[in-house]
């Protein structure tokens, strides 16, 4: 992806998770689900899964 393409996704997810308020674990849990279908690769959903949790307080 671009950029400008990552801005825009940037900008969706923020806008939904504005939008679904209380219920955002739920839609990022299910949005996680939804893009692992896509990538279709288990081990590498993982793998995502893990470099996703590493610092989260940076």
């Amino acid at each position: 992806m671009t950029p400008v393409d990552v801005e825009t996704v940037y900008e969706a997810l923020a806008e939904q998770l504005d939008a679904v308020g209380d219920k955002s674990d739920l839609f990022l849990a299910k949005l996680a689900l939804l893009l692992s279908h896509d990538i279709g690769d288990a081990a590498r959903v993982c793998t995502r899964i893990a470099e996703a949790a590493r610092n989260l307080d940076a």
